[in-house]
C-alpha cells in the first residue's frame, strides 16, 4: 500500500540554530525576570521593559534546579507542560543532534534521557517518530550522482558506520519499547544506506535530507528509497546546532551571558571548567486534522569539565 509524493517538503521556517539559541536565551531572561524584585510595583508594566541590570543580580541558585550531579538552566515544572488535547490528536516527532567527539557508548544513554524529557514535556508515553543526526553528516547531491564519489562528513573524513550503528541500537531499543513508534535517519544518500540498512534490525522509516538552494533531490535517491521503502523528508537544520563558543557565550558572565559559568578571572563567580555541548532533542506535536504545530520546543545538554590541574 502506498500514496502522496515520494518526498514530503517542509516548509521554510527560522534555521533551526538560530531558533535554538533564541529560545534559549529567551527562556533565561524570562526566568530572571520572574524572580527579579520590582522596585515600583504602582509601575510594574513599565519597570519590566528593561530590567536586565536586575535580572543578573538574582542568584543563580534561585532561577536553576539541581538534581544530583544535573543541573538545570532554568529549572523545569513539568507540571505546567502538556498537550490541549488526546494524544491521539497529534503527530509527534523529536529530531536527535549527536553533537561532536561523543563517544557512541554515551550516545546510547543520551537517547534514553533526550526521549525521557520529551515524554515528560508533553505528558505522552511515545512519540510518533524518531530521527537521528549524526555529527559531521551532510548530504550533498552532487556527491550522490558522481558513481566515484564518496559520502563523507563535513570534515572529509568518511563516517563510522561501526558507531552509527551502536548509536542505532539505543534507538531501536526505544522503538521496541513502545516510545518511539518509528525511528528514522537524517543526511543519508544511498551509498550510506546501502552500507548501514543490512547491518540494522529495526529499519529506518524515514530519511531526513537538507536540499539546499532549493536543489532537486538526486533521483538515485529517490528510486533507492522507494525501493527500501523509506520516506524522504526534507528539512533546514544546522548540523552543528550548538557550538562549543556559543554555550560559553549563553551561560557566561559577559555582558549577554546568564551568569552561570564563570568568567576567565580568578575570583569570577560561577561553574569553572570547559563546558562541551553533548546533544541536543528538538520537538514537535502538530495537530492531526488541522496541521497546525501545538507545541514545539528543544532541550539541549552540556557537560561541565573540571580543567584545574
Amino acid at each position: 500500500m502506498s500514496g502522496g509524493p515520494s518526498i514530503i517538503r517542509r516548509p521554510a521556517s527560522e534555521k533551526s540554530n538560530v531558533e535554538l539559541i533564541n529560545s534559549l536565551r529567551s527562556n533565561i531572561e524570562a526566568s530572571q525576570q520572574a524572580f527579579a524584585p520590582l522596585n515600583n510595583e504602582t509601575d510594574s508594566f513599565n519597570h519590566r521593559q528593561d530590567r536586565s541590570h536586575e535580572t543578573r543580580s538574582v542568584p543563580t541558585s534561585v532561577w536553576t534546579a539541581r538534581e544530583d550531579n544535573v543541573l538545570y538552566i532554568p529549572s523545569i515544572d513539568f507540571s505546567q507542560s502538556g498537550l490541549a488535547e488526546e494524544r491521539s490528536e497529534y503527530d509527534i516527532t523529536a529530531k536527535l543532534f549527536f553533537l561532536n567527539d561523543i563517544s557512541a557508548s554515551k550516545r546510547c544513554r543520551h537517547a534514553q534521557e533526550a526521549i525521557r524529557l520529551v515524554l515528560q514535556e508533553l505528558h505522552v508515553r511515545s512519540i510518533d517518530l524518531l530521527i537521528v543526526s549524526f555529527p559531521g553528516v551532510s548530504f550533498d547531491a552532487d556527491d550522490e550522482e558522481d558513481p566515484n564519489g564518496s559520502e563523507c562528513s563535513n570534515s572529509g573524513e568518511a563516517e563510522d558506520i561501526d558507531a552509527m550503528i551502536e548509536t542505532w541500537r539505543a534507538l531501536e531499543q526505544l522503538h521496541s519499547e513502545g516510545l518511539a513508534l518509528q525511528i528514522g535517519v537524517s543526511e543519508f544518500g544511498s551509498e550510506r544506506l546501502q552500507k548501514f540498512l543490512p547491518r540494522t534490525k529495526t529499519r529506518p522509516s524515514v530519511d531526513q535530507i537538507n536540499v539546499r538552494d532549493c536543489c532537486v533531490v538526486p533521483k538515485s535517491l529517490i528510486l533507492y528509497a522507494k525501493q527500501e521503502r523509506i520516506e524522504l523528508l526534507t528539512h533546514n537544520d544546522c548540523t552543528n546546532i550548538l557550538p562549543r563558543g556559543t554555550v560559553r557565550e549563553l551561560f557566561g558572565s559577559g555582558e549577554n551571558g546568564a551568569g552561570v559559568l564563570a568568567g576567565p578571572e580568578k575570583d569570577s563567580d560561577g561553574l569553572k571548567g570547559e563546558v562541551e555541548p553533548q546533544w541536543v532533542v528538538k520537538y514537535t506535536a502538530v495537530v492531526r486534522d488541522r496541521g497546525v504545530i501545538e507545541n514545539k520546543g528543544y532541550f539541549a545538554v552540556a557537560e561541565l569539565r573540571d580543567e584545574s590541574p
